[in-house]
């Protein structure tokens, strides 16, 4: 493959497709708000049992007696994976970062902390009203890749692709007004409406080695500004409204079930592509500038729970399905982006707690596991060179525990979610009156 070939291909693959071939899944923060709901696994949409309910599931508004204000602070701590370094195809040849057979991978350390959270309920005897903000995803990632080399022309008959500097934020903040009914006294509904508030951008920037010595070929590179071949830039700094819908059903005094669905959002994704003469290399294309403007989608969800409280509420155990829609992202990036593709992802979660209901303030401890399914960016595109960038991925599992305690008018609580590639703490506060 030529040097050009390889330019073309890497700079025009849309920019979420880069952002695959880095490595980095979408990190869409479907867990339910709320320390509480952290600590039982996220297992929360069959008891729906406080303010947080307005999100989780609005049905559940209607079990509140008073008015609530919950609050949540959160920290995410992400550790992306992305391709570093190392020898896709052939032999190393032992010469300077050449060393390594096979794909070398590195991870991205981001630590972001955020108010996650905050709502108001206002309950009368059979109908509920909440307004809430809740950040739907907070996410950043940046990677650098240093000597990716495969066999082909060049030194020592080694082919090495430009090195790349990457950089993805995504934060989506959402506003939501909630209602729930009452249809009957073991069954209410509820339903919701969503303004989104998102902003997606990135930057992906690709370097000739320092000179044209043999080297600086093998050798690191210290992406030099008058070395800069060309890359892309992209951002969606838009809004949109959808709706929600939830149901929980009292199946005797033990056993609830509930429900929900909850729409995504629809963003204008706007892109410019540049090139830039770095050398004189005839076969290094010349400067270009290429904008495209595509929507890009965030997923649909929806899922369904039940719970187990024993009589007096000393235990409770819960279980959550919950199944997204991550394949809307590329369906909406259809016109732009062949062959990249994300796979919808079931989430199932378990989730139990123990009351001391002796104790004053009455205190609680909660635990909990979940399945986070494989939702980076894949490709079935017949080319070695995408398939390493992209890497496979795999579904992760979280574990969980929580800490509670609640006084007469006020609740204090404590989440703790961790797995390989995120952990998350959440510290929340309720207060009625």
């Amino acid at each position: 493959m030529s040097r050009n070939a390889v330019l073309v291909l890497i700079l025009f693959l849309l920019p979420v497709g880069a952002l695959g071939q880095a490595g980095v899944a979408f990190e869409f923060s479907f867990s339910n708000p709320g320390a509480r709901s952290m600590g039982l696994g996220g297992a929360f949409v069959a008891l729906a049992d406080d303010a947080t309910a307005a999100f989780a599931n609005p049905a559940g508004l209607v079990q509140l007696a008073r008015p609530e204000v919950s609050i949540d602070v959160r920290r995410w701590s992400y550790s992306t994976p992305f391709t570093h370094s190392g020898r896709f195809t052939g032999e190393p040849t032992g010469i300077g970062l050449d060393t390594e057979a096979g794909i070398v991978r590195n991870c991205s350390e981001k630590d972001l902390t955020g108010l996650s959270f905050l709502s108001f309920v206002y309950p009368k005897k059979k109908w509920s009203v909440a307004v809430y903000r809740h950040i739907l995803a907070n996410f950043e990632t940046s990677s650098e890749s240093q000597g990716i080399f495969l066999e082909g022309p060049g030194p020592a008959d080694t082919f090495r692709l430009f090195d790349r500097q990457d950089q993805t934020d995504l934060e989506i903040v959402t506003y939501g007004l909630s209602g729930a009914f009452q249809v009957v006294e073991s069954f209410s509904l509820g339903f919701g409406l969503t303004y989104f508030d998102g902003l997606i951008q990135g930057s992906q920037r690709q370097y000739r080695w320092d000179d044209e010595s043999l080297e600086s070929y093998f050798g690191t590179n210290h992406f030099l500004p008058e070395r800069f071949v060309g890359g892309n830039s992209f951002v969606a700094d838009d809004s949109d409204i959808g709706f929600a819908a939830g149901f929980l059903w009292h199946l005797g005094a033990n056993w609830h079930l509930g429900g929900f669905f909850r729409q995504g959002a629809e963003f204008r994704l706007d892109l410019v592509a540049r090139g830039n003469q770095a050398s004189e290399d005839p076969d290094t294309p010349a400067g270009f500038e290429v904008e495209v403007s595509t929507p890009i989608a965030t997923p649909d969800a929806y899922g369904a729970g039940i719970a187990y409280r024993s009589t007096g509420g000393r235990l409770t155990l819960s279980f959550e399905w919950d199944h997204i829609e991550y394949s809307a992202i590329f369906d909406s990036l259809a016109e732009v982006s062949e062959g990249e593709f994300i796979a919808d992802g079931n989430e199932y979660r378990l989730g139990g707690e123990y009351a001391f209901l002796e104790s004053r303030p009455l205190l609680a401890v909660r635990a909990g596991i979940w399945r986070d399914p494989n939702h980076q960016v894949q490709s079935d595109r017949d080319n070695v060179i995408i398939q390493a960038l992209v890497g496979e991925g795999e579904a992760q599992l979280h574990y969980a525990v929580g800490f509670g305690a609640a006084f007469e008018r006020f609740q204090v609580d404590l989440g703790i979610d961790l797995s390989d590639r995120q952990d998350m703490l959440s510290v929340s506060g309720i207060y009625s009156w």
